[in-house]
Parts: structure tokens; C-alpha cells; sequence
């Protein structure tokens, strides 16, 4: 018997009613589905399990949790899938070019369930670290309410007594070129790096966004921060299938949630935590489908005021699995809003607002290690910072938690793919002072804008993460630390000023003016541009698609950016 005060058939009600929808009815009851069911809202759950990533390998088990929650609360719950890919597993190599355009993928194909199906409400569970945003842009396009699950964070891997992951491994590599390690010990990295089920582990761009999310108000209170391999994560989906149809009688809309106020909750908690820069990229992203005004000036705004609090890995000591253990991520958002860095009465998916939520939650608990005083912070403003100038006009992303080094002017060393640039530094043809270039690797050029983790860590394994800078209009994964420069726009493909740099230039990095500057005269520059053309792209597919339709890094790299109508004129 429904459990639920009114019909709630706001979408499914046509299906369930009419006699012309006979031969409808005839396909669910095919999948279960019996008289009393049709009296009862029809909710999805959005799951992405899949077993070609540990982020995603024990989703399919969260998703029956997450119906038998919807079940009790009086719905009619039906699983659905979705794609993932993974990060880990294709960065440094071609697939890496399929990895943001995933994101639009799943978007696209839960919308597009939601819509056909004539779904009444949805839960959605997400591992790694294109589910999130995808999630979360389709909620915002599906326009019927929904509530978002993180899968949960992976445990840290163990070897010789001390904490290890998936970074570890990648930064392996650098050593074991450089000769600091053997092959036997760099197969016991591998080995020991991800010890089971859950995104990676520090606060990397998966934990970033989960916990962005939480801000958002899109998630239950604690969810993102509760261990992928935990009671407490299957709790979480249970609740959710519950949270669900609370949000269908109250009327209440994934817009009514994701507000202004709401992105800066979210982006204030990014900077307290050091998370990745791709937060920038996917929080611009659900701001766009949400049609909320959010830009790279918010971000900037934002960052100036609020301080990196978090001793996180890539630059800190820390794992997600330790913050839970501190008080999660509720505690920051309770420390953070008793200080006035939060807006309080922001609506969430508890049907309370964030104010309401933390009071009901714990704060961090004594003696934690994780996150440092308010008054003796990590640094003093947020650690993902907007960077402009005339190689980057219309903006740049860089994080700079953990900076020996904050400004450097070198020669650029330019490589038109990751491969390239991967090669040299392994051939030793970079030294320190150099600023190395990696462009035509942006959404359009890529295309793809793939992360370039793998180069990344094997500059700080071979002991050059302080002493060479390198600048990409492709992406860096949230493991990346060291003087890196991601997002450059406009990118090379669409004759942004990387295009016209040549090897020798000189380029000045400064991430405490935020400034990225290539000395090379107007005039030169004008001559270069007159001789430059793009390369030609023939890539048909998903990477053709994307390259003509997804927007600049600055506007979130959207294949729908939102462009008011114009009025139309009479001639």
C-alpha cells in the first residue's frame, strides 16, 4: 500500500490511467510490475556500475539498496544503467579523449530514460569522476526531483607501514625512470595502490565533486565523505530512495536546489577542501544546465575570501577515508558555516536547509589532524586560482596548494600532444627552467581536453614538480600538484594565443599575481596569426560530435551552452 499522502504520478499518471495506454502497462508488467504498482509514482535509479573501474564495481549493490528505499517510502523503483569510464585506467593514453565527453554521454542518456519512461523521480549513484556532473547535469535538464549518491571513497592501499594510492602510482613511474626505484618495487605500488571498491582516494576530483555536491545541497548530509565499503554507504542509498519521495510530495525541484547561493556554497567548500580544478570545469557545466549565471569570476571571487583548511592529498598528508574519520564532510560545512562562510538557508534535498542539516550534525571531532584552524590555515585564500593574461585571455585554472616554487619565467618548450611532451621528459630533453607547452589537447582540440596526470606525476617522480612549469589548454587530473597551468583559453584549436608560441619563447608563470605572460611583441604575435591555420579534424563519433559542439573551457566545456534568444528584427 503507497505510504504517500497524495498521487505523485506527476509524469507516470498517463501510463498508469489511461485505457489506451494498455499495451504500455503490458511492457512493465512484464518487469515486474503488478495493479498496486500502477497507483504508486514511478522513480529511477540511475546507476552506473560497471566493472571496468574499482569506482563503480559495487554500484550495482547500492542501486537494490536505493530501490528497496523508494519501495518502503510508497514508490514503484526501477534500475536503470548508465555508462562510466575510467580515469585511471585510460589517462596517458588515447582513451583519455573520451573521458569529458562521458560526462555529456551520461547526462544525455539519463535525461534521455528519465524522459522516455516518463519517470516521476530519480535517484542517481555516481563513482567516478565524470558521473558526478553528469548526474547532476541531467537533474538539472529532467526537471523532476532526484537526489544524488556518491559511490564512496576507496580505502588507502598499504606498503612498508605506510599509505599509498593510485597518484603513488602514477608518480612510480617518474621514479623508476630516474632510477629512484626498481621494476620490483614499482610492481609493488601497482599491486598495493587500490585495495578494492571506491574512487580514488585523496581529495581528487571524485571526492571534489561529491563533496561539492553535498554543498550544492543535492545529497544527504555525510554522503560524501562515507567509504565506498561501508554500512554506512548502503545507509546512504536507502535513505536516498526514501529522500526522494519526501521531494515528490514537497514539490520540490532540483532548480528549487541548485540556486546561486547554492554553487557558492559549493565553490567555497572546493577552495576550504584544495580540491581538483576540474570542479571549475564541471561546477560551470551544471550551473549552465541549471541556468544559473555562474562564471569564472564567481570563482575568483570566492577564492580571495575563503582559506585552504584541508592537509589533503596531492599536496597534503591525507585521505578522504581520514576526514570521514574526523567528522566528514558535514564538520567542514558546520565549521565553515559558524564562521560565516556559508549560506544557510540554502534549500537541500533533506527538504531542510543547510542550516537545518548541520545543526542535526556533528562537528569535527577533537583532536583530528585533517583540517587545521580556521585561524591557521593552510594559506590564507583558496588554493584554485583563475589566471589571465595574454596567453590566456579568457582565463586559465591552477592550483596552488603546497607551492614551494609560485612564479617562474623560462623558456617554453612547446609539444603539440601529451605524447610528445611525455617523450622529452623521459629523453631528459627537460631541464629545470623550462615552462613546458602542451596545446591543441582542449575540448575541441583534443578532442576531449584529456587530464595529463600520468605527465604530470612522472615530472614529480624524476624530482622536477618544483623546478619546471607546465601549461596545457587540456585538463589535469585532482592528483596533480606542482607549478601546472590547465584550461588556457581560448585553446590552440580555435587559434586562442597558445597557438602562436614557439619553442624559446619566454613565459612567465605567476600564480601569486595569477598571471601567464608570454614576452613576445604585439606585432610578432599579428604576424604569427596571419601564417596560422587550424589542423584539420576528419574524427566522425562521439570525439567528432564533441569537437563541433562543446563550448570553451571557460564556459565549462558544454555541448549545450545556454545563448539567450535574440529578438527577432523584421527586415
Amino acid at each position: 500500500m503507497s505510504k504517500v499522502s497524495k498521487d505523485l504520478r506527476i509524469k507516470s499518471r498517463q501510463l498508469s490511467e489511461d485505457p489506451k495506454r494498455a499495451p504500455n502497462r503490458a511492457m512493465l508488467r512484464a518487469v515486474g510490475f503488478q495493479d498496486e504498482d500502477f497507483k504508486k509514482p514511478m522513480v529511477g535509479v540511475a546507476s552506473t556500475w560497471s566493472e571496468v573501474t574499482p569506482c563503480n564495481i559495487h554500484i550495482d549493490k547500492l542501486a537494490i539498496r536505493a530501490k528497496e528505499g523508494i519501495k518502503e517510502a510508497g514508490g514503484a523503483g526501477l534500475i536503470f544503467n548508465t555508462i562510466t569510464v575510467s580515469d585511471g585506467i585510460s589517462m596517458g593514453t588515447g582513451g583519455m579523449r573520451f573521458s569529458l565527453p562521458s560526462r555529456d554521454v551520461i547526462a544525455d542518456s539519463i535525461e534521455t530514460v528519465v524522459g522516455a519512461e516518463n519517470l516521476d523521480a530519480y535517484v542517481a549513484i555516481g563513482g567516478c569522476d565524470k558521473n558526478m556532473p553528469g548526474c547532476l547535469i541531467a537533474m538539472a535538464r529532467s526537471e523532476v526531483p532526484s537526489v544524488f549518491v556518491y559511490g564512496g571513497t576507496i580505502k588507502p592501499g598499504k606498503l612498508d607501514g605506510k599509505d599509498i594510492d593510485i597518484v603513488s602510482a602514477f608518480e612510480g613511474v617518474g621514479q623508476y625512470n630516474k632510477g629512484d626505484i626498481d621494476r620490483e618495487e614499482l610492481h609493488k605500488i601497482e599491486c598495493s595502490a587500490c585495495p578494492g571498491a571506491g574512487s580514488c582516494g585523496g581529495m581528487y576530483t571524485a571526492n571534489t565533486m561529491a563533496s561539492a555536491i553535498e554543498a550544492l545541497g543535492m545529497s544527504l548530509p555525510g554522503s560524501s565523505s562515507n567509504p565506498a565499503e561501508s554500512n554506512l554507504k548502503l545507509s546512504d542509498c536507502y535513505e536516498a530512495g526514501e529522500a526522494v519521495l519526501r521531494l515528490l510530495e514537497a514539490d520540490i525541484y532540483p532548480k528549487d536546489i541548485m540556486t546561486k547561493e547554492a554553487f557558492e556554497n559549493a565553490i567555497t567548500l572546493v577552495m576550504a577542501l584544495g580540491g581538483s580544478t576540474n570542479a571549475v570545469l564541471h561546477l560551470l557545466a551544471i550551473a549552465n544546465a541549471a541556468d544559473v549565471d555562474l562564471s569564472l569570476d564567481d570563482f575568483e571571487r570566492i577564492q580571495k575570501k575563503v582559506p585552504h583548511i584541508a592537509d589533503l592529498k596531492p599536496s597534503g598528508k591525507y585521505v578522504m577515508q581520514d576526514l570521514h574519520e574526523a567528522g566528514g564532510v558535514p564538520g567542514v560545512m558546520k565549521l565553515l558555516l559558524e564562521n560565516g562562510y556559508l549560506h544557510g538557508d540554502c534549500l537541500t534535498v533533506t527538504g531542510k536547509t543547510i542550516a537545518e542539516n548541520l545543526k542535526e550534525m556533528d562537528d569535527l571531532y577533537e583532536n583530528q589532524k585533517v583540517i587545521v584552524p580556521l585561524e591557521k590555515p593552510l594559506r590564507a585564500d583558496g588554493p584554485l586560482v583563475v589566471m589571465k593574461g595574454n596567453l590566456a585571455p579568457d582565463g586559465a585554472v591552477a592550483k596552488v596548494s603546497g607551492l614551494k616554487v609560485t612564479s617562474l619565467t623560462g623558456p617554453a618548450k612547446v609539444f603539440d600532444s601529451e605524447q610528445e611532451a611525455t617523450d622529452a621528459v623521459l629523453e631528459g630533453r627537460v631541464v629545470p627552467g623550462d615552462v613546458i607547452v602542451i596545446r591543441y589537447e582542449g575540448p575541441k582540440g583534443g578532442p576531449g581536453m584529456p587530464e595529463m596526470l600520468s605527465l604530470s606525476a612522472i615530472l614529480v617522480g624524476k624530482g622536477l614538480g618544483e623546478s619546471v612549469a607546465l601549461l596545457t589548454d587540456g585538463r589535469f587530473s585532482g592528483g596533480t600538484h606542482g607549478l601546472v597551468v590547465g584550461h588556457i583559453a581560448p585553446e590552440a584549436q580555435t587559434g586562442g594565443p597558445i597557438a602562436l608560441l614557439k619553442t624559446g619563447d619566454l613565459v612567465t608563470v605567476d600564480s601569486g599575481k595569477r598571471e601567464l605572460t608570454m614576452h613576445v611583441s604585439e606585432e610578432e604575435l599579428q604576424e604569427r596569426k596571419s601564417s596560422w591555420s587550424a589542423p584539420v579534424q576528419t574524427l566522425r563519433g562521439v570525439l567528432g560530435k564533441y569537437a563541433r559542439t562543446v563550448s570553451c573551457s571557460s564556459k565549462g566545456a558544454v555541448t549545450d551552452l545556454f545563448e539567450p534568444l535574440k529578438e527577432h528584427v523584421k527586415l
